[in-house]
């Protein structure tokens, strides 16, 4: 679990590798992510858009924008909190990503919330020859 909070709001990822959608094979690595934003501010605020910054193991950078998440621009009051599972393919075994969340309070203020930076990895078996 990864973790991050700018100005209350707290943004934590928890990765995970998706075998099943995944073909190591053909050169394919999936990984799912879900995220929790929790609003520990004393004012409401919309989550507008988002940046994300995918690198891979061979360091090929990739910046991913758009508005909202999954489709929605989730408003939190005081206490309040959302969640969502997206997910990330690779061409490698590994990889990382970071970003931010545009945020905007209800007197339109306008920050970015950071989320922190987190591994895609594939699990890997330690084989010890004797």
């Amino acid at each position: 679990m990864y973790k991050a909070i700018t100005r209350g709001i707290s943004v934590t990822v928890t990765p995970r590798y998706m075998p099943e959608e995944s073909s190591p094979d053909d050169g394919r690595y999936f990984f799912a992510y879900t995220v929790e934003i929790i609003n520990t501010s004393l004012e409401r605020v919309q989550l507008r858009a988002r940046c994300w910054t995918v690198t891979d193991e061979r360091g090929r950078v990739q910046e991913v924008r758009g508005a909202g998440v999954v489709g929605e621009e989730p408003i939190l009051g005081p206490g309040e909190s959302f969640s969502y599972t997206s997910g990330c393919p690779l061409t490698t075994p590994g990889g990382t990503m970071q970003g931010s969340y545009v945020m905007e309070t209800a007197s339109g203020d306008v920050f970015n919330a950071e989320i922190p930076a987190f591994s895609l990895d594939v699990p890997r078996t330690n084989r010890i020859l004797h």
